[in-house]
């Protein structure tokens, strides 16, 4: 009988999961600033096509696990997918927006404030924060005014770019502390599809309200839109969701930190986007800052199961 062919192990593939999917996320600056076309409109389509791409085979081989999320205990569960699906629109919404009206480096940087909305998130829950977590926020948020303020002096548009890439932050937090909660026992699958879905048809309403156009585009626009689908989107969000099975929203968190050097480096080496000198040190104690809130956390993390992964005793997971 031959020999069974060896299988990763489910640590090995989650670390080659959250790799793909920071590589992933790096370009998402970039196209949205090369894209020429209204940031909300690009949001739309690349969470519309994630949906067509990913909803056969949800649909197909998920079909009775849609069932158990409107019925019964499975109910609250759905709803943590569709929560998911609106804070991953108000993050889209902003943050997007923002790659336009400030620099590729800029706006990456701010954004990546997520672990520290996700530590005060933490917080609310009733879990204490050690002084380090808060001696983290307290240098991210200095980093930040340096950063925002020089830019306000470059312009207001800047200016509002940056305080829309920090409200992207906040909603990035809340869609992965969500995210957390609903991939405890639904597959990344129909987690996923349901909360593109849900962002897209939340998008498609402001859109239409807003009057935003939807098509016209060029041909470089499409073919952003179509790398943003297949990047960002499917290999980045799509890979942090299905790690969220086995790691906590604050490590997920962290690692989008790496999303910052990655996004200014192809935004220099493509769009020819260099940081102002003068946002360098507000940048610099923004990521020292986040960096100490992650570190600082992860350590009682790995003592203390998290609150918000516990599962109910009449669910069980269901195996990606």
């Amino acid at each position: 009988m031959p020999p069974e062919p060896h299988r990763p192990s489910p640590e090995l593939l989650t670390v080659g999961a959250l790799g793909l999917a920071v590589v992933a996320v790096s370009s998402s600056a970039p196209l949205i600033a090369f894209a020429a076309a209204p940031a909300l409109a690009v949001a739309f389509w690349r969470n519309l096509i994630s949906v067509a791409v990913l909803s056969p085979f949800a649909l197909t081989r998920r079909r009775a696990e849609f069932r158990s999320l409107a019925n019964g205990a499975g109910r609250r569960n759905g709803l943590f997918c569709v929560l998911s699906g609106v804070a991953l629109a108000a993050h889209f919404a902003t943050w997007m927006p923002s790659a336009k009206l400030t620099s590729v480096a800029a706006a990456t940087a701010l954004v990546a404030t997520q672990p520290v909305w996700q530590g005060l998130i933490a917080r609310a829950q009733g879990r204490r924060l050690p002084l380090g977590v808060w001696a983290g926020i307290g240098v991210a948020v200095v980093g930040a005014v340096l950063a925002t303020g020089a830019d306000f002096a470059v312009s207001g548009s800047a200016f509002a770019g940056d305080l829309l890439a920090v409200a992207g932050g906040m909603f990035g937090a809340v869609y992965t502390a969500l995210g957390e909660r609903a991939r405890a026992t639904v597959s990344t699958a129909t987690y996923t599809t349901i909360c593109y879905g849900v962002c897209a048809l939340i998008l498609l309403v402001v859109c239409l309200v807003g009057r935003v156009p939807l098509d016209g585009f060029d041909s470089g626009t499409w073919l952003a839109v179509l790398a943003l689908v297949g990047g960002a989107q499917l290999l980045g969000h799509s890979m942090f969701s299905y790690a969220l099975r086995r790691i906590s929203a604050t490590t997920v968190s962290v690692l989008i930190l790496l999303e910052a050097p990655g996004a200014a480096l192809i935004g220099w080496a493509w769009l020819g986007q260099l940081p102002d000198p003068v946002t360098l040190p507000g940048l610099a104690l923004l990521l020292a800052g986040v960096a100490l809130v992650v570190l600082t956390s992860a350590r009682p993390a790995r003592r203390t199961p998290q609150v918000s992964t516990a599962m109910p005793a009449d669910v069980a997971p269901v195996p990606d």
